[in-house]
Order: structure tokens, then C-alpha cells, then sequence
């Protein structure tokens, strides 16, 4: 058995706010129930409520202003680093309603611009530093952006591109703002586009999307009046900086008196080492990270902190899940009292960056076994069902599109009326995502629409339930791409391999890959592959690009 790797776990690091529990629920109550408050405002709420304002709350992995990387910073700190850049970006000539690009690596770069930019009711676009420079600046100019704030890198990778708009100084600049000169807070009205972020871009160009500041606050509204589960009392964000699901972890840390910690990365390594370093005790992220954290032995990490992993975005994989409840430890009430125990507890859901907030929930620990890609059941704020090609409702059991309705769904795309037309359906909005839900009410997600084939005679192959079932059946395989392509009037599939250290490159797992898959989908592999993650392309916010795959599985084909 491996020895658990020692950590320093300073004092420093575990602070814990000296707020008390009924103070941090009264703060919950507060925000809840003002309906002015939404996510362009949740800092200056916190702050006029005068409750927790020396409490540490955020922490980055990098410096900010005068503060060390990993330094909690209070409310107060928070505000100040906030209107410092409000008044810088101010004194730039950037006013309310000014779209405004961050282009940047660090995640303190991206959530501090977006409070400053809120303030002045400017519209934050944040932009993934993983993307191009050449697609960034057809994206920007897109936009019509009025300005762009980068950090050097990024600056560089738009040189040589037309991005249409005006390059402001370096990000890092704006913190020696003047914190006084900052104009008073811009206030909000709930239809009020509040930031605009852009989809995973994994069939091409990004799309812009447009939150509100009602539509990104109205799912964290619902959970201030719910009691604060086990696990968000410290929590660690592996989430991409510049997505709207960052910016409703911010707000609901700021709203929930949460300490949250911002990485700017996403890879499993960084993950498992800031959690040694931060022991914190829930950690959220999205389902490619933890298929990263699987490539490693977890026996060999310090994890015990953990009570809860958080997934949103795309559903997890159950083998990724079970790896993960089987480390950390939880609270749980027995006759004797209160214990701990071995073991943590997985919230997955589904949800994307238009739908603003996972819509569904399931919870998996230790002894639960409903997987399969079980997404749970829909938010008590969500209404939602299975439509055919009609647009009618489908029964039990039936594979069709989900279409939902929320309060938490963004306001549409940016400068692109049509796509956002297009995906709108009798006051529904058509997610994309090919689901179907039991006699119980639980959803379950197969495919995205994109992905799947049609293969004739009622029967359709469904990649990503063809990956679950492969990562299920195969415990050497710890992740799975299944890629479809067209060989003359056949469909045939090629399935990619990563496999755990250790296990055999050169075997031969065919036979064990067809007797994992349905009878539509066996009948089309074509060959089982063993890659590496460098075969593998990832879209900006590290899910896999299927377009580019299929285009070089099609070619293989015809070659």
C-alpha cells in the first residue's frame, strides 16, 4: 500500500472565518430575499450588509496587487482591489454597456475584471486563454468589442490579428487604480446583459452567450434559502476562469460567506497539489478534470479534506466517480454522534453555458449505484422535458432532445439573433443534449445531438453512452473516445484508449471493447486504438473535439 504523500498545511492556508454559523445564515437570508440583488451586485450588497467584512473569503493562485498568491483576501481587500480597476478602466473611457474582452491566464485577471467591469455596468467578456490568437481575434471583432484587456501572452498571440478593437493596457496595470476615484456602483435592473461568455467551441468558432444579472444569481437565490450542504464550507474551484460556471461559484461564495480558492488551471496534477496545499473541503470542476485526476493514484494524495466533489457541465463517468468518493471523508450523523468516515460524496448534473446552471442533480457516495449516465432530476427551478423532431413531449424511455425552460438560462447570443431564434422552441430552449428519463423522473444523458449517427432502421450509435460503457467494462482504460465516421455508405467507429500506467499498449482489447457496446454500436467498430492525451484534440475548456477527429477518422477511411 502507498504511504500518503505529507503536506505542510500551514495556518495560514486553513484560516477559518470568525464568522459564526447563524451570522453566515443570516447573510444567506438577507441576500435571498432582496430581489435588487444579482450577479452585478453581490459584492456591494455583501458589503452594505456590514457582516464578515475582515473574514477571508477569496484566494488566487496568484499575486494580487499587494498580496502573495494564496493569500485569502477579506471582503474589504476584495472591494478595494475591485474599484481600483473600476477606477482605471473608468479613467480608459470605458462606460456602462461597453462590451469588454479579458484575455487572460490568470484566474484573479478574469474574476476581479468581471466585479470591476459589473460595477460600472460594463459587460465583462471573458474570453479562454486556451483559444488561438487568430480565432480570439475573429471572435473578438465578432463581437464589437470595445475594448480588450489582455495580459502579455495574449497580447502577443493577437499580434498580427484584427481583432476590431481597442487593446487597453496590459490587465495587470488596472490594480494601480486609485480605489477612491471609483464612480459609484451602476445599478442593475434584472434583464441587464451582466457578462458574456462563450460556449466550449469544440465544432468551431465559440459562441458568445449572454448572461443577465437576474438569470446568472437565480439558481444561487434558490440555494441561499436551502440549508448549506457538507462540503461548501471551504471549497476549491478547477472550473475555467472565464466560464459563467466561475462566475456563480464567485457569487455564490460571496452570497454564502464561502471560502473559495480560483486555480488557473485545470490539470489533474494541479488540482490533486492544490488540494494538499489548501485541504479544502469540496472541490468543483468539470468532467475532463477528473478524468485527469483518474490517470493518477489517489491513494498516493492527501485528500482527506474532502467531503464533496461538485461536477458541472458535461455528466461524469461513473468509473471517474467512483475513483473519486473512494478518497476524502465525510461527516455522518450514527447513534454515538456525530463521526467521520472514510469516503466523499459526488454531486453530478448537466448543464452548459447557455442553460447557466446545471439544471439536474444526483448525489453518488459510497453503497449508491444509480449510474449509467444518470443525470438526476431536475432543479426545483427548471421545467423541462424530452421533445421529438416536433417538438412534442416523449414518454418514459424514449430518446429525444432536452428542451428546458428556467429562470437560470442566458438571454441568448451575442450580435447572432438567429442562432438564438433557432435554438428557442415554444418558450423552450433546445440544449442539444439527447436524453430520455425513467418511469422514476431521473434524466439520463446519452449523447450530444452533434455526436450521435443515425444508422438506419430505427437504430442510432450514441458515442458518449458507447465511452461510458467501455470505461465501465474495461478498468485498464481510464478514458474513452469514440469516434464515427462515414465509409462509403457505411458508419464505422474507431475507438481511442487511454490506458493506466502500467497496463499493456500491445494487448489486444477488442473483444472485451464489442461485448461492452450495444448490439447498433458493436456491429460498427472498425478498430480499438491505444492513445496518448497529445492524440486527443481539446477545445478551450478541455473537451474533446469530435468535429476535427471525425474529419481525420473520415480521411483514414478514404485513404
Amino acid at each position: 500500500m502507498t504511504t500518503p504523500r505529507t503536506t505542510n498545511r500551514s495556518t495560514t492556508n486553513r484560516t477559518t472565518p470568525a464568522t459564526t454559523p447563524g451570522t453566515t445564515g443570516r447573510i444567506r437570508g438577507l441576500l435571498a430575499d432582496d430581489p435588487d440583488v444579482g450577479a452585478g451586485t453581490v459584492l456591494t450588497s455583501r458589503l452594505a450588509l456590514g457582516l464578515g467584512l475582515d473574514d477571508p473569503l477569496l484566494t488566487f493562485d496568484t499575486p494580487v496587487d499587494e498580496h502573495p498568491a494564496w493569500h485569502a483576501l477579506t471582503l474589504r481587500e476584495l472591494d478595494r482591489a475591485v474599484r481600483a480597476r473600476a477606477a482605471a478602466l473608468y479613467g480608459l473611457g470605458v462606460k456602462r454597456r461597453d462590451p469588454v474582452v479579458v484575455y487572460a491566464s490568470d484566474a484573479a485577471d478574469h474574476v476581479l475584471a468581471f466585479l470591476a467591469l459589473a460595477r460600472l455596468g460594463a459587460i465583462p467578456a471573458l474570453l479562454n486563454p486556451h483559444l488561438d490568437g487568430e480565432r480570439a481575434a475573429r471572435y473578438i471583432a465578432r463581437l464589437g468589442a470595445a475594448g480588450v484587456l489582455a495580459d502579455p501572452a495574449h497580447l502577443a498571440a493577437l499580434a498580427g490579428h484584427d481583432p476590431g478593437a481597442r487593446l487597453l493596457p496590459e490587465i495587470a496595470t488596472l490594480g494601480a487604480g486609485d480605489p477612491d476615484a471609483a464612480p459609484e456602483p451602476y445599478r442593475h435592473w434584472s434583464d441587464d446583459p451582466v457578462a458574456i461568455t462563450h460556449s466550449s467551441g469544440t465544432t468551431g468558432m465559440p459562441k458568445a452567450v449572454v448572461h443577465s444579472h437576474a438569470s446568472l444569481y437565480a439558481a444561487i437565490r434558490h440555494r441561499l434559502r436551502l440549508p448549506r450542504p457538507q462540503g461548501q464550507e471551504r471549497m476549491l474551484s478547477a472550473l475555467p476562469a472565464p466560464h459563467a460556471a466561475t462566475l456563480i461559484a464567485v457569487n455564490l461564495a460571496l452570497s454564502s460567506h464561502t471560502q473559495l480558492a480560483l486555480l488557473s488551471g485545470q490539470s489533474g496534477a494541479g488540482v490533486l497539489d492544490a488540494i494538499e496545499r489548501w485541504q479544502p473541503t469540496g472541490v468543483v470542476g468539470f468532467a475532463a478534470t477528473w478524468a485527469d485526476l483518474a490517470r493518477h493514484d489517489l491513494s498516493a494524495r492527501d485528500l482527506a479534506s474532502v467531503a464533496l466533489w461538485w461536477n458541472t457541465g458535461d455528466c461524469a463517468h461513473e468509473t471517474h466517480i467512483r475513483r473519486l468518493i473512494a478518497t476524502g471523508s465525510r461527516e455522518t450523523v450514527t447513534r454515538a454522534g456525530r463521526t467521520r468516515e472514510p469516503g466523499s460524496l459526488f454531486v453530478d448534473g448537466l448543464g452548459s453555458t447557455e442553460m447557466g446552471h446545471s439544471h439536474f442533480f444526483i448525489t453518488h457516495g459510497p453503497g449508491t449505484d444509480r449510474y449509467g449516465r444518470c443525470v438526476g432530476r431536475p432543479h426545483a427551478f427548471v421545467d423541462c422535458a424530452v421533445v421529438g423532431p416536433d417538438g412534442e413531449p416523449l414518454g418514459p424511455g424514449e430518446i429525444g432532445e432536452l428542451a428546458t425552460a428556467s429562470p437560470t438560462l442566458a438571454l441568448g447570443y451575442w450580435n447572432d439573433s438567429a442562432t438564438t431564434f433557432r435554438t428557442r422552441l415554444r418558450g423552450r430552449f433546445l440544449t442539444g443534449d439527447l436524453v430520455y428519463r425513467d418511469k422514476d423522473g431521473y434524466y439520463y444523458h446519452v449523447d450530444r445531438a452533434v455526436d450521435s449517427v443515425e444508422l438506419g432502421d430505427g437504430q442510432r450509435l450514441f458515442t458518449a453512452m458507447s465511452e461510458e460503457r467501455v470505461l465501465a467494462a474495461c478498468p485498464e482504460v481510464v478514458d474513452c473516445t469514440v469516434v464515427a465516421a462515414h465509409d462509403g455508405e457505411r458508419v464505422v467507429t474507431d475507438v481511442l484508449l487511454l490506458l493506466a500506467d502500467g497496463a499493456d499498449p500491445a494487448a489486444d482489447r477488442t473483444k472485451d471493447v464489442v461485448a461492452a457496446l450495444d448490439e447498433a454500436a458493436a456491429a460498427t467498430v472498425r478498430r480499438v486504438l491505444v492513445v496518448s492525451g497529445d492524440d486527443i484534440p481539446l477545445g478551450p475548456t478541455g473537451k474533446v473535439r469530435k468535429v476535427l477527429l471525425r474529419e481525420r477518422h473520415h480521411e483514414v477511411a478514404h485513404a
